[in-house]
């Protein structure tokens, strides 16, 4: 699995313009519209979108900005997303509630950037950027990709689903022991095909993606 923090320079294709944020009060306050519609948007050369952000202020946040790459056949892929930490908290379930849509990290939107064509979770995708978020649940988790990657997290309003492309049936289970802070990791099962790993505190979900359309 290859996961690369924040301050590695990723030099993927130009394709990849998205992920990131603006200062936080908190992980899980959402954040006025008005206020980050104000904040100057900017790509970083992670190839992550920021709202109102460095990416030296996106690495000092609560939840800094994290990043992970995969490659699956001929195509390269970039995840971006804020990473929250529990802090003793209960947060999936908790402050994130079941049957609640949560963007499934913090800050701005969680990001896919494709440079190729790719299937994950049985939708089809061309090149391009999406973003992902969730709604979880105890014994079944559905997420959702959007074409609409370029904006803060939240809300996930009526507006922002109207971009919705699809969304897929995962079934959650339980890691080994206590992940402190969300993570999006790759497992590769064979030069066509790998998993999106999720994990934080006891809960982990697999995203299937696979090459091509």
């Amino acid at each position: 699995m290859l996961r690369l923090k924040t301050g590695t320079a990723l030099l993927i294709s130009a394709i990849f313009v998205a992920c990131g944020g603006a200062d936080e009060a908190s992980d899980h306050e959402e954040v006025g519209e008005a206020e980050m519609a104000a904040a100057p948007a900017t790509m970083t050369d992670s190839g992550c979108f920021l709202q109102g952000a460095t990416m030296e202020e996106a690495a000092e946040r609560p939840s800094p900005l994290e990043t992970t790459t995969f490659s699956v056949g001929d195509t390269e892929g970039l995840i971006c997303y804020g990473a929250p930490s529990a802090r003793g908290r209960v947060m999936v379930g908790g402050v994130d509630p079941y049957g609640e849509l949560w963007r499934t990290g913090a800050n701005e939107a969680t990001a896919i950037h494709l440079e190729g064509p790719a299937t994950i979770g049985g939708i089809p995708l061309e090149a391009g950027s999406y973003s992902l978020y969730s709604r979880p649940g105890q014994d079944s988790w559905e997420v959702f990709l959007n074409s609409n990657f370029e904006r803060w997290g939240i809300p996930i309003s009526e507006e922002v689903r109207q971009t919705e492309i699809g969304s897929f049936i995962v079934t959650p289970e339980s890691t080994d022991s206590m992940v402190e802070t969300l993570s999006y990791d790759w497992n590769s099962t064979g030069d066509d095909s790998g998993e999106i790993v999720i994990e934080w505190e006891n809960t982990r979900v697999r995203i299937p993606v696979t090459a091509g359309m």
